[in-house]
């Protein structure tokens, strides 16, 4: 069993960056963290920092001054690391796509493993979102 089997057997832990949202998706996305939805039952754990991230949560159209700190927050993440588009705004930009302060996509400033849609993402889709993520790094015995 290499490396990365050995790491991502256990819970993966996860950053969330809020990149310009209107907060509708961070309510959401506290929701999937309280006992109804409980996130944490799929191995999910929430850290304080980059460093310590298998995968990065973007919430928001992503402001042009976020741009380069998306970037670095990015590299500082052990590899292998996950990218998840949380809502309309961090897959598509949303409403802010023509807006004159928003950059450019996720997608194009870091790679996206999952994309959850929704404006804001109703917490079974998030759910479903991230239960997808955990299929897809998870190491099948």
């Amino acid at each position: 069993m290499g490396f990365k089997e050995k790491v991502l057997s256990k819970s993966i832990y996860a950053f969330h960056l809020s990149s310009g949202s209107c907060n509708n998706c961070d309510i959401e996305f506290l929701d999937t963290l309280t006992p109804r939805y409980d996130l944490e039952r799929f191995g999910i754990i929430m850290v304080g920092s980059v460093k310590h991230a298998d995968v990065l949560i973007c919430t928001g159209s992503t402001n042009r001054l976020c741009v380069p700190r998306i970037k670095k927050l990015y590299e500082m993440m052990p590899k292998p690391g996950f990218v998840v588009a949380w809502g309309a705004c961090g897959s598509s930009r949303g409403v802010f796509k023509d807006s004159y302060n928003t950059g450019a996509p996720l997608d194009e400033i870091v790679p996206v493993d999952v994309y959850i849609p929704g404006c804001p993402p109703k917490p079974e889709a998030i759910i479903a979102g991230m239960k997808k993520l955990v299929d897809k790094i998870t190491v099948k015995k």
